[in-house]
């Protein structure tokens, strides 16, 4: 009886729940050991590193841009070994691995065509073709796939099928048509593709023209994402907000990089909007990796409720950086073009100047901004924050217990909101029970 009830213990379903997560967890473990794979090649690669006309991929990156590319790997490893029927956690394991197997296989060509004796590594320029549809099929996956099926891994309604055939073909036909497409690679302009067909040059154009289906399938998934949050209860809205914030954070980024493109592409200042531009570039790098973690956080439901938390903070400290960034620049730029008036030469007086300020205008720039949020966005926040201020104030001058009791009643009702409120106060020996109700 005893050897019969342990079988039972390893039934089928923890069986398979182990296989699922031990599956998980070794994907994860790959994509680890392909991101040192890229660190290597990326460091052997060093004194050939491509000029620009070679293209942007591969080697031209540096290997800690792809760093925040492998929390998609983790996070997915997590949620899928504890909730493997959610395709969510295996499609965040699929982009990791496709992401790292996209800059091994650059710069495996790129290590093969430039750095190795020839021949003596196998089929560098096959390899390198496979960067041409791994990148954008991992992006395809985050932006189509799991935009659909978030958070639960099943689509809206039955009405999104042909959405998710579209999506699934394009996809496909990405892989076909970039395979047998004929001309250079990305990563490598002098090398043209091993695998395209030169006697069919329309397949570029096909190429081109598949590529303009993208747009459509990520616009109907983001579509689908805002039907869903409009229908659906309060947790799969705080759901839904976690990933919309961290998408929000990248494209607040990557909007500011086109603006400083635009605005300084002269670069009229100098090394400061240089300076400025790869902050910013590396900002927007790193930003990717907080997408997963939402993802993380939101599928798992782990502190789920606390995502107005973030953006209220989010709200406050962004203008705030940006602001107190501003002013230190500015500052930095008037101060030194009124030592070169003055002078003739800069001084590092303006640095001392800028940090400073900035010092003396953090705390009263940052009560302003989360005084304005809270009235902006928090209304009701606000409300029982100054409800509770005007009381506190009274409080110290009150003297008729009667009218303390009713003063307290309002305010409870006023900032909490309850459907009922009592108030008992504790007899002495002699004194009758008060009580107020409301």
């Amino acid at each position: 009886m005893i050897e019969e009830s342990r079988e039972q213990d390893r039934g089928p379903g923890k069986t398979s729940s182990r296989a699922t997560s031990w599956l998980a967890w070794s994907l994860a473990a790959l994509c680890v050991v392909l991101f040192l794979v890229a660190v290597t090649l990326y460091i052997a690669t060093l004194p050939v590193r491509p000029p620009s006309s070679w293209g942007t991929g591969g080697i031209n990156t540096p290997f800690w841009a792809i760093l925040p590319f492998l929390p998609f790997a983790i996070v997915g490893a997590l949620v899928a070994s504890k909730r493997p029927t959610n395709p969510v956690g295996w499609i965040c394991l699929a982009v990791g691995l496709m992401w790292m197997l996209n800059i091994v296989a650059g710069s495996y060509m790129i290590y093969g065509m430039r750095v190795a004796a020839p021949g003596s590594i196998p089929y560098p320029a096959a390899v390198g073709s496979l960067a041409g549809w791994l990148g954008p099929m991992a992006i395809l996956l985050f932006g189509t796939y799991l935009i659909l099926l978030f958070p639960d891994g099943r689509l809206p309604s039955s009405r999104w099928r042909p959405v998710a055939w579209l999506c699934g073909l394009v996809i496909a036909a990405n892989v076909v048509v970039t395979t047998l497409a004929p001309g250079p690679l990305s990563d490598l302009r002098s090398v043209r593709n091993p695998f395209g067909l030169e006697g069919h040059p329309w397949l570029a154009n096909a190429n081109d023209a598949v590529g303009l289906l993208f747009p459509v399938c990520l616009l109907a998934s983001a579509s689908s994402l805002v039907l869903r949050y409009v229908r659906s209860g309060e947790e799969v809205r705080e759901q839904i907000k976690w990933l919309a914030f961290a998408a929000s954070v990248v494209a607040l980024g990557v909007s500011g990089a086109i603006v400083e493109g635009t605005l300084f592409a002269s670069d009229v200042t100098g090394s400061v909007d240089s300076l400025l531009g790869k902050l910013l570039q590396d900002a927007i790098t790193l930003s990717f990796a907080g997408v997963p973690v939402a993802i993380g956080f939101a599928v798992l439901k782990y502190r789920l409720y606390d995502i107005d938390v973030v953006i209220n903070r989010a709200l406050v400290y962004g203008p705030l950086t940006v602001s107190l960034a501003a002013v230190y620049w500015g500052t930095i730029v008037v101060l030194q073009e009124a030592f070169r008036a003055l002078s003739g030469q800069e001084s590092t007086l303006a640095v001392v100047a800028s940090t400073l300020a900035i010092a003396a205008l953090f705390g009263p720039l940052k009560r302003r901004i989360q005084s304005f949020i809270d009235r902006r966005f928090y209304r009701s926040k606000y409300d029982a924050r100054k409800t509770l201020e005007a009381f506190s104030a009274k409080l110290r001058d009150a003297t008729d217990l009667d009218a303390f009791c009713d003063d307290l009643v309002g305010v409870v009702r006023d900032t909490i909101q309850p459907d009922h409120v009592s108030l008992w106060l504790r007899p002495e020996d002699r004194a009758p029970q008060r009580e107020r109700a409301d």
